[in-house]
């Protein structure tokens, strides 16, 4: 009996392996039917909003590109995101159309923080071209199609960081300042940064720190019609620490803590800070598309103010935390953002803010394009709100945060475009958008 069973166990065995290499084999594989080659040159619709499109074309045109996908043999959608180098990621997703359906690819391009403009362009117009390749062979039009390859160039660079004398670590600095001024109104700022980041796929940190200055002075007439001047400044400075350690594709946490003061909110010192823990409804590596996420942070906040608050409080120390979900879905319909955050502070819940934040650039039909977007927050936290009565100078310049119970904000706008599908001639000459008659 434990004979047969033995062979019979084999047999299945032998079976279940046959079975999963005929389901392995060519024949049975998942790929698109061959398509024959389409007269004709490949119709290319290009999403990319943040693409330099003419110098695309320029150097890519053995393609006909296309104002509406409706049309298109091939959908590219161009996302990007921050790389850890403090670059960008640009992410093509190859998507084929009509005869081409079911055909799909994914590049990626990454680009140096020290890299120009130019050069970050020239890359992802070499990306794309890359990715044309395989759509180009099922057209017939291909006589201008042509592809070479270059030897690289031998050179040593770091493989690792080990052996990356920073050991992966980036730091940028900037500086500006500004003077303006007419008969009765003069101004200067003056604004300032310094960051440093390290990223790794199981670690990355962030340091910052930024500050802010401004003055403004005006001459107006007094009720016995003499001249007087009043001038009002306001200052910004923080500083930030935020620490990220990865769980998994789905869960990551952290610590983060900032510091700094705050003029126009009364803030002479504030110190926050605390961990956080972050969910993933998608695995992160498919963030340039769509993402969901929920954090959660927890911690407590000093501040030290410049005058006495509503609350008859000079420092005070508050528990507090916060819930944020956030979606952000990047596709070839266009684009949505969602994100409702709300905190309160432990020791007094009725100290509380929520805040909602939405954005959709939604193609609706071909040509026609909507944008949305908008914000509303329920605002019952400013316990920093001086007890004295705001200058009238700083409320109308509004160098003072005033109270409020609520803020919101909408803009709705649309665009109809018409006409030729076919956008591929490029011509310089006299920017007919900025062109006027004097």
């Amino acid at each position: 009996m434990r004979t047969s069973i033995s062979q019979m166990l084999s047999r299945g065995a032998s079976f279940l392996a046959l079975l999963l290499c005929f389901l392995a084999s060519p024949a049975m594989a998942q790929d698109p039917d061959p398509v024959p080659p389409r007269p004709g040159g490949l119709r290319v619709y290009l999403d990319c909003q943040r693409c330099d499109f003419d110098f695309i074309r320029e150097q890519v045109p053995s393609v006909d590109y296309v104002r509406d996908p409706g049309v298109a043999d091939l959908h590219v959608l161009v996302t990007q995101q921050p790389a850890g180098a403090g670059g960008q990621e640009y992410t093509f997703q190859f998507m084929g159309r009509e005869a081409l359906t079911g055909r799909a690819d994914t590049l990626r391009y990454v680009t140096q923080q020290t890299q120009t403009d130019d050069e970050v362009r020239r890359g992802y117009v070499r990306t794309f071209g890359m990715g044309l390749v395989r759509y180009l062979a099922y057209m017939t039009d291909t006589e201008s199609v042509d592809i070479s390859f270059e030897m690289p160039a031998l050179r040593e660079r770091p493989t690792s960081a080990q052996e990356d004398p920073w050991n992966l670590w980036v730091f940028r600095s900037r500086m500006s300042g500004s003077v303006e001024g007419e008969s009765l109104e003069r101004g200067r700022a003056l604004d300032g940064s310094l960051s440093a980041s390290r990223t790794t796929p199981e670690f990355k940190i962030d340091v910052n720190f930024r500050g802010e200055y401004e003055w403004e002075e005006f001459d107006f007439e007094d009720d016995e019609g003499n001249t007087v001047s009043r001038s009002t400044s306001a200052t910004e400075v923080d500083g930030s620490v935020v620490a990220v350690w990865s769980i998994s594709p789905h869960w990551s946490w952290g610590l983060s803590t900032d510091t700094g003061s705050d003029s126009p909110s009364n803030q002479r010192f504030y110190l926050r800070g605390g961990p956080a823990l972050e969910f993933s409804f998608y695995p992160y590596a498919e963030a340039s598309s769509r993402q969901i996420t929920a954090l959660y942070r927890i911690g407590a906040a000093t501040f030290q103010y410049e005058d006495t608050t509503v609350l008859n409080q000079l420092a005070e120390t508050r528990p507090q935390h916060s819930l944020e979900i956030s979606a952000d879905f990047r596709q070839p319909w266009g684009e949505l953002v969602l994100s409702v955050e709300g905190s309160h502070f432990l020791d007094d819940i009725s100290q509380h803010r929520v805040d909602l934040f939405s954005n959709l650039e939604i193609r609706l039909f071909r040509g026609f394009n909507l944008d949305i977007r908008g914000n509303v927050a329920r605002v019952k936290d400013q316990i920093y709100l001086p007890l004295s009565e705001v200058d009238e100078v700083d409320r109308l310049t509004g160098r003072v945060q005033l109270g409020t119970d609520f803020e919101y904000s909408v803009n709705v706008g649309f665009s109809f475009t018409f006409g030729s599908v076919f956008n591929n001639v490029v011509n310089p000459r006299i920017r007919t958008g900025g062109f006027r008659f004097f």
